[in-house]
């Protein structure tokens, strides 16, 4: 048995965690302070701190793009970040986009696209257009999957997708 593992088991030697950070983030308009371990993800503090699950952990390697939120106005794999690097950041999670009842204009065009099936990337997906609304990089269908490529929809949906998207910019006109 080598010698720190023996140390330990005997308790001549203790292993610590570091402590907790204390940190604030402003989710979704409203300013939150969180203690977290230092290496808690964006993803597991949104839902397991503050109990916002419509951000959705698929891959947990930023692979799948269930769990985009924006982040200062530019969408991030909240799976990838650690919360403790955010400190004072602007987040906004799909929960954020409805105002005074009114849905935002991605989350409508969603519904009237029928752009989702089983639904579980669909949150990362209207986080992800609306950002790339906001961009104002996308101008034709093609670039609209290109720019939305990092968000895998396991049922298909994406000719519905993309629909949805050129609905609501041509609604939002490339606002936010």
């Amino acid at each position: 048995m080598d010698k720190p593992l023996r140390e330990a088991r005997e308790g001549q030697h203790s292993l610590s965690l570091p402590p907790k950070v204390t940190i604030t983030l402003h989710v979704n308009g409203v300013a939150c302070t969180l203690t977290v371990a230092p290496w808690t993800t964006l993803l597991d503090a949104l839902r397991e701190d503050l109990d916002l699950t419509g951000t959705k952990k698929g891959c947990d390697h930023g692979q799948c793009g269930a769990c985009t939120v924006l982040v200062d106005g530019r969408r991030v794999t909240s799976c990838l970040v650690l919360a403790i690097r955010l400190e004072g950041a602007q987040v906004i999670t799909v929960e954020g986009l409805e105002k005074d009842g009114a849905l935002h204009p991605v989350q409508q065009a969603f519904i009237d696209h029928d752009a989702f099936q089983c639904g579980y990337c669909t949150p990362g997906q209207i986080m992800s257009a609306v950002a790339l609304i906001s961009e104002r990089r996308a101008h034709s269908a093609d670039e609209i999957r290109e720019l939305m490529s990092g968000n895998i929809c396991r049922c298909g949906a994406y000719p519905r997708i993309v629909a949805a998207i050129q609905q609501a910019m041509a609604v939002m006109g490339g606002k936010p």
